[in-house]
């Protein structure tokens, strides 16, 4: 499972060059993968009697976290609907779009990804596992829904998609967490062995994962995305909303079922849901003209039949919601497919615009009639198996009382009823002649399709007829799982194309009569039945919902964020200040652990903190303030020192010069002191916050040491650092091994911030490289009208190359020689401390600061050209690099046999060198150590260099010529 999860993942990945190289057709290239995971799941179909297969990967095993997959019955029957119904969605694509449609080749990617996501989401065991998958089938919707983006019809429906899907997983993620906490596990399997105890907890957190499953499966109320979701390539609709996506809130449902179908709160938010969405949708897609509609709201009227043939709990009820399921799959995931095909052909799926298309058609005509066959349950194709065994086993269901089992069947007669009238109206209204005595306009102007085009919805029609006659066969498979729910005193029924003469057959009597007469009635009278739009409309109510929202954030924003920044922070740091306080007056701590300095350097650098910090507050000049500033950060540096920390120490040295200069960089765009029109009132207020503030931390530090019962941990950190982590630097093993995953996402709020800052920076475009003394010389030469190519006379000694372009006025040669002996020795220094942190002070974020700082020296001393002769790297590359290093640290590890993120540990015997012994926490450091030399130079390059070029712009300006004595007005 987890070969087959990888070898989809990788395909996905390979997609695109394969698109762009070969064109549309290779898309039956892609095929190949899920073809191939397909032959795998049919080799490894699970054997009634055995255990299914398990394979467990270890992640982190303290915690008793891991990665499960599962491979069961069920499992197996969603797997090649997913990867056989993909595989031919992909051949017809090879079709469907030609080589200069853009995104094409992102798409196919798309696809692949979005199968391996699916296989993923049927085979987890970990609930929470399952819920990553879950999450991804909602983003790479939202991606293939939007494939046409430039249409705003497009953009809306997948953002529409997104958020309800999203909003349902969010609510399905609380719920597996509630049960989980509450059963000690988060596999899947031991939940179904030992459900909790029904109650008001185990109730609550059932019907959270059911809106989970409700919300992906378009069960009212959350139906109105999938229609919307038409805008999508008919691929898209084909595969996620008629064989995939939409069959995920199923597969949870039926994986739950054997635990909680008996529960109340499950017979509502399942079954009597499922009921109206089956008539809802059924009657809606009565009234729509454009085909792809008419099949859209017939899936949301299906997915209802579907949610209450595996939600019942009954054994034999079960066997007949698998058949439905994969009939479903296959006639849907056909008639789209048909759609497509009329669209490419004829430019219009609108039923008014065609006729008499089955002549010049026949074959799709034949295909469309043979899966619609299907879809209305006509014998000899597997919906009738499924329906005929619906309407046989509800009937005599022991999941409910007699009368309500009657019930739900006739609500499920009266809605195939609708099912085949909107069949009916679907193929009258894409081939019927409609009293026209020559095609329609748009079929006279049609191309005919390829014969390769029909291949695909060919295979998935007659699939759905060789599925019925081997519905026995079929049915054997299905067993397994069925055998997991009771059947409540019958015996298990199997699946056959005929079961002699009883209810079900009058039943489907009554669905082909009165389908065919609801289909005439609508045909004949639809002007006056749906002549008005619906009073209650799904769709209306959720723009509303959308507005509400706006409305309420502007309202609250507006009331919140007065554009003031001292309200904004004097409201967030009363907050810091009260609920803490209030939390700590009502709790049941009365004592304090209460120490003084340890030594009087203690005493005098904290008193000098104090002072700065107060100094800061009372100085005008800006540079003055943020000097004394930086001075109370050095002051913790050296606390830091005297408390036998030295890497901290040396961190927060670094830190704070690098701040020092950004801040320095900053002020030069603005005036020495604040104008007075700038100033603020209530500057005791003011104060009282502040002091309050550090007050309040103070005292919470103090309780939160003396509320320490047991030995700290600190005390086991270097031995578990050398153990685990293989290191003898317990801060730097912790922030690459032991807290890798929160570094990981710290350092992507590194990149986040600086691409933020150069953008706001740059404003129009984001400048490359930074420029470097070539381009100097040719900007020179440029303007100059000479053809420079040494711009400075050989006879005079250059300390730095970018120097010679600044203005005669901000050079030092002090400090570019100094720059030129001490960079060198910076660099070195960055390298050792980036090698020798893990078992040392340093590390890849000290290194990476150090090596910061030596190209801020570079550009203090020789300006922006110095800067990009020093490094000439476009910074988003570097960056870039540096993630992909660190994340790519994730992989490695799980390859050499240890958790994700964690310590690998490799030795190798070199002639020289010895036995060297490398672990893979310092690869995690090198991407580090990149990030933050990235970060510094796109700094350096946006507050730095680009402030440069526009000072220097404003320079060049002429001076305005004083007007003449004869020129001044009066």
């Amino acid at each position: 499972m987890i070969g087959v999860l990888v070898a989809l993942a990788l395909s996905a990945l390979c997609a695109p060059p394969i698109i762009r190289w070969l064109g549309t057709r290779g898309f039956y290239v892609l095929a190949l993968a899920p073809a191939g995971a397909l032959v795998w799941v049919i080799a490894n179909w699970p054997r009634a009697g055995e255990s299914p297969a398990v394979q467990t990967i270890e992640w982190v095993p303290v915690l008793d976290m891991e990665i499960v997959t599962r491979f069961d019955t069920l499992s197996a029957i969603l797997s090649v609907l997913i990867l056989g119904v993909g595989a031919l969605v992909l051949c017809y694509c090879a079709h469907y779009f030609d080589d200069a449609r853009p995104r094409v080749a992102v798409f196919g990617g798309e696809m692949i990804a979005f199968a391996a996501a699916m296989f993923g989401l049927v085979v987890s065991d970990n609930m929470l596992v399952l819920y990553v998958f879950w999450e991804l089938t909602t983003v790479l919707s939202f991606m293939l829904v939007g494939f046409y983006g430039i249409r705003a019809t497009a953009r809306r429906a997948a953002t529409q998609a997104l958020l309800v899907t999203t909003a349902g997983g969010l609510a399905m993620l609380v719920g597996i967490i509630m049960l989980g906490e509450r059963t000690g596990s988060y596999l899947l399997s031991d939940l179904l062995a030992d459900p909790p105890a029904d109650g008001v907890y185990a109730s609550v957190a059932v019907v959270l994962l059911l809106i989970g499953a409700l919300s992906k499966s378009a069960i009212v109320p959350f139906h109105f995305w999938l229609p919307g979701a038409m805008a999508a390539p008919t691929p898209v609709s084909a595969y996620l909303h008629a064989a995939a996506m939409v069959k995920a809130g199923i597969y949870l449902i039926a994986r739950l079922a054997p635990a909680f179908a008996e529960t109340p709160s499950w017979h509502v938010a399942v079954v009597v849901l499922g009921m109206i969405t089956m008539i809802l949708g059924g009657w809606r897609s009565l009234r729509e003209l454009d085909l792809k509609l008419v099949l859209a709201f017939g899936t949301v009227s299906q997915l209802g039949f579907l949610a209450v043939l595996v939600g019942i709990g009954d054994a034999n009820v079960a066997m007949a919601g698998l058949a439905m399921l994969v009939a479903h799959a296959l006639f849907k995931a056909a008639l789209f497919m048909v759609v497509g095909i009329i669209d490419h052909s004829t430019g219009t799926r609108d039923i008014r615009k065609l006729a008499r298309l089955g002549q010049r058609l026949p074959v799709l005509a034949l295909t469309a009639a043979v899966a619609g066959a299907s879809m209305a349950g006509l014998p000899f194709t597997i919906g009738f198996v499924g329906k005929e065994t619906a309407f046989a086993s509800v009937w005599d269901t022991g999941a409910y009382l007699p009368w309500q089992s009657e019930t739900i069947d006739i609500v499920l007669v009266i809605g195939s009823v609708i099912t085949f009238a909107y069949t009916c109206r679907f193929l009258w209204g894409a081939f019927g002649r409609k009293v026209r005595s020559t095609p329609s306009p748009a079929v006279a102007k049609m191309h005919p399709p390829g014969a390769m085009f029909y291949l695909a919805p060919v295979l998935l029609a007659v699939a759905g007829v060789a599925a019925g006659f081997l519905s026995p066969q079929i049915g054997s498979l299905f067993e397994p799982y069925a055998e997991t729910l009771p059947a409540y005193g019958h015996k298990l029924e199997h699946l056959a194309m005929w079961h002699g003469f009883g209810l079900p057959v009058v039943f489907s009597i009554i669905v082909v009569v009165g389908g065919a007469l609801l289909f005439l009635l609508v045909r004949q009278l639809r002007g006056k039945i749906f002549r008005y739009r619906p009073l209650v409309n799904a769709d209306r109510i959720y723009d509303a919902a959308l507005r509400g929202a706006d409305t309420l954030s502007l309202m609250l924003t507006r009331n919140t964020q007065r554009g003031s920044l001292p309200i904004t922070q004097g409201v967030i740091l009363s907050t810091a200040i009260i609920l803490p306080t209030v939390v700590l007056a009502w709790g049941g701590r009365n004592q304090l652990d209460w120490r003084g300095f340890d030594s009087a350097s203690q005493a005098v650098i904290g008193g000098v903190i104090a002072v700065c910090g107060v100094a800061a507050v009372i100085l005008r000049n800006r540079l003055a303030a943020v000097l004394v500033v930086g001075l109370t950060g050095y002051g913790a540096g050296m606390l830091f020192a005297l408390y036998g920390a030295p890497d901290l120490a040396l961190t927060q040295f670094l830190v704070e010069t690098l701040t020092l200069v950004i801040f320095v960089l900053v002020l030069r765009k603005l005036p020495a002191e604040p104008e007075p029109r700038h100033a603020t009132g209530f500057k005791p207020l003011r104060a009282l916050i502040g002091v309050a503030f550090g007050a309040s931390l103070v005292v919470i530090g103090l309780f939160a040491a003396a509320a320490r019962s047991e030995q700290p941990v600190q005390v086991d950190i270097p031995a578990a650092a050398y153990e685990f982590g293989q290191g003898a630097n317990a801060v730097n093993v912790l922030l690459v091994d032991i807290r890798a995953w929160d570094t990981l996402g710290e350092v992507c709020v590194l990149i986040v911030a600086a691409t933020g800052v150069a953008s706001m920076v740059f404003r129009n475009r984001r400048f490359g490289a930074v420029p470097r003394v070539a381009d100097a010389a040719r900007m020179q030469a440029g303007i100059n009208g000479e053809d420079v190519d040494d711009p400075v006379p050989p006879d005079r000694t250059r300390w730095l190359l970018g120097s010679d372009f600044r203005d005669p006025r901000h050079r030092s040669m002090v400090l570019e020689a100094t720059t030129r002996l001490i960079f060198p020795t910076m660099v070195v220094l960055s390298v050792y401390f980036f090698y020798a942190g893990h078992n040392a002070p340093g590390g890849g974020f000290a290194g990476g600061l150090t090596m910061g700082l030596a190209l801020v020296l570079r550009y203090l001393a020789g300006g922006r050209y110095e800067l990009g002769e020093a490094l000439p790297v476009e910074p988003g590359r570097i960056l870039g690099a540096g993630l992909a290093i660190s994340a790519g640290t994730a992989v490695t590890s799980l390859f050499l046999g240890a958790p994700a993120l964690s310590s690998a540990v490799f030795e190798v015997t070199l002639p020289v060198l010895g036995d060297i012994k490398l672990v893979t926490a310092l690869f995690f450091d090198l991407g580090i150590y990149l990030i933050v030399v990235g970060l510094v130079l796109d700094v350096l390059r946006s507050l730095g260099a680009r402030l440069d070029i526009e000072r220097t712009s404003a320079e060049r300006q002429p001076a305005p010529i004083p007007a003449t004595a004869s020129e001044v007005p009066g």
